[in-house]
């Protein structure tokens, strides 16, 4: 009764759980990804005596009005495409056979007989394997400049989350990009940022009615087949 107990509590915790986790998991998201504003008031650099001042964010006049400092917008365009395949076979085969003569003179000859000393075997496997994946993702998602390094190399971040009348889609991104991967119109491309991660979720009953039910999600866990 105390294990049907357990069992019972454990199958409605998964089921209420779940969705309480994806909702605080999408929060956490929410902040991490919350856009960067410009500092205020300025960083103040301490002078020295000489005409250029180094600071965080310096974009030489040539640059234009390219993103250099943080709290700058870029645009991302997203034009991922990604096709992966495998494959592999095999085949194997072995015979074997042994036989031997009894004799046909002699004490042997009444006991043995043809059947009782010969021998044959065959052992063969054969298998085969084949996996192909596919991803596409296009569209444009504007972020923020996070942070800036001594390097110039920028981290960027934002998010993106439309409302539509059957459920709510979020497009969140983050990565390095390098000033001189930026368009004079401050886009770039996603492929040229790096260390990319790229979300692309949703909720609601299309999403909902895509995933499988808290019920069976438990069973597919626990089931050995």
């Amino acid at each position: 009764m105390r294990s049907t107990l357990l069992l019972a509590t454990g199958v409605v915790a998964l089921g209420f759980g779940a969705p309480q986790a994806e909702a605080r998991s999408r929060k956490a998201d929410a902040i991490t990804y919350a856009p960067t504003y410009a500092p205020s008031p300025a960083e103040q650099v301490q002078a020295n005596g000489s005409i250029f001042q180094p600071a965080s964010g310096y974009a030489p006049l040539t640059s234009g009005a390219r993103a250099a400092m943080v709290g700058d917008i870029i645009t991302i365009s997203l034009i991922e495409s990604t096709q992966a395949s495998k494959s592999n076979a095999a085949d194997t085969k072995r015979d074997g056979s042994i036989g031997l003569t009894p004799p046909s003179t002699g004490p042997l000859s009444k006991i043995l007989k043809s059947t009782d000393v010969a021998a044959s075997g065959t052992n063969s496997f054969k298998g085969a394997g084949n996996a192909t994946q596919s991803n596409s993702l296009s569209g444009e998602i504007t972020v923020t400049v996070a942070q800036v390094y001594p390097n110039g190399t920028m981290l960027v971040r934002g998010q993106k989350a439309l409302t539509l009348n059957r459920g709510d889609e979020f497009i969140q991104i983050s990565g390095l990009v390098r000033p001189a991967d930026i368009t004079p119109d401050n886009r770039v491309a996603s492929t040229r940022v790096a260390d990319a991660r790229i979300t692309y979720t949703g909720k609601g009953e299309i999403a909902r009615a895509s995933r499988q039910g808290w019920l069976q999600r438990f069973f597919t866990m626990v089931s050995p087949f």
